[in-house]
């Protein structure tokens, strides 16, 4: 019987966990604001950790520059974080991380705002009273 989980997805789980913590407690840098880890995906021979995170800065900035600063930050810690990472936990090699901000709540907040629209337009188009219908065309008449 095959295995469920597969050890890059155990190891990338107690990663994601120990990050956490790391950056919640460990990191100083003000500019950061709140940071979640939403993934981190391991590669088979443990050489990188791919770190997706979203985070939450300062209300005066513009939202994309918040992105490429908290970027920025967390890959120059990059190094500390893996040190720290090595403490925590027991691996023969501790992998590089590269940090990635996570855009998938930005997609999908966009598809369930398409979603929205086409609701009210289906019942906005239902509600609209016509003599025929124009999914069925004229041919529908009958002689």
């Amino acid at each position: 019987m095959a295995r469920d989980f597969k050890r890059t997805d155990r190891v990338g789980d107690q990663i994601q966990k120990e990050l956490a913590t790391l950056i919640q407690f460990e990191l100083k840098d003000p500019r950061l604001g709140m940071v979640t880890l939403n993934a981190v995906r391991v590669s088979s021979d443990f050489g990188y950790a791919d770190v997706y995170f979203t985070a939450l800065g300062q209300l005066d900035e513009d939202e994309a520059e918040q992105q490429r600063q908290a970027e920025k930050i967390l890959a120059g810690a990059a190094g500390f974080l893996r040190g720290e990472l090595a403490r925590r936990i027991r691996l023969r090699v501790m992998p590089h991380l590269r940090f990635h901000y996570d855009h998938s709540m930005e997609r999908g907040q966009n598809l369930s705002r398409l979603i929205d629209t086409a609701r009210r337009d289906d019942a906005r188009y239902q509600s609209t009273p016509s003599s025929e219908d124009p999914a069925r065309g004229d041919d529908s008449k009958e002689d």
